[in-house]
């Protein structure tokens, strides 16, 4: 199945982090009012997952770039980034991805799948990758239509298990095995 990329016009890309970027990092990051909070995992405790990205901002300006994060780039700017984790056992071929753009001026054009769809053929041409899952929540619908854009399918659904602002949610992880990756046209 070949998929249009919905906006082509814009210049995505990812690539490793720059000196010039941690601004931009650390306001996005550190701030605990951020709007994306309020979607990426926001089931976890909120103090907690603030004093976790500031250390995590500040461990990103003493150490270089690391091959599983990359920054996501929209026309020469750091907007958000990609990350990469391998599942145990390691060299099962089993990697779980993640994307996050920042700023909600960028969310809803098309920025966040072009940038998972680049993760996802950079992740199968690094890497021994067999599947590849994203992990979210039910109330996340923008992250699930872009996986889903892209090919991945719903694997598993944990029924109500994320609490958020007093309701329940699903956990909902999506996989895509590496014969059914078809990059976008």
């Amino acid at each position: 199945m070949t998929r249009a990329d919905p906006h082509p016009s814009l210049t995505v890309s990812i690539r490793g982090r720059r000196p010039r970027d941690l601004p931009v990092l650390q306001r996005w990051l550190a701030d605990p009012d951020a709007e994306w909070r309020r979607w990426d995992a926001p089931y976890f405790h909120h103090a907690a997952t603030t004093a976790s990205l500031r250390a995590y901002v500040q461990q990103l300006a003493d150490t270089p770039t690391r091959p599983d994060e990359r920054v996501i780039d929209l026309e020469g700017q750091c907007v958000g980034m990609v990350n990469r984790s391998e599942e145990e056992p390691a060299g099962g071929g089993w990697w779980d991805l993640g994307v996050l753009i920042y700023d909600p001026a960028h969310w809803g054009q098309g920025i966040g799948s072009r940038a998972l769809a680049l993760w996802v053929q950079a992740t199968l041409d690094e890497t021994e990758a067999h599947v590849l899952t994203f992990t979210t929540w039910s109330g996340n619908d923008r992250m699930i239509r872009a996986a889903r854009r892209l090919g991945f399918t719903e694997a598993a659904r944990i029924r109500e298990a994320r609490l958020v602002d007093g309701r329940r949610y699903d956990s909902v992880r999506l996989d895509l095995l590496r014969r059914e990756w078809t990059p976008p046209t």
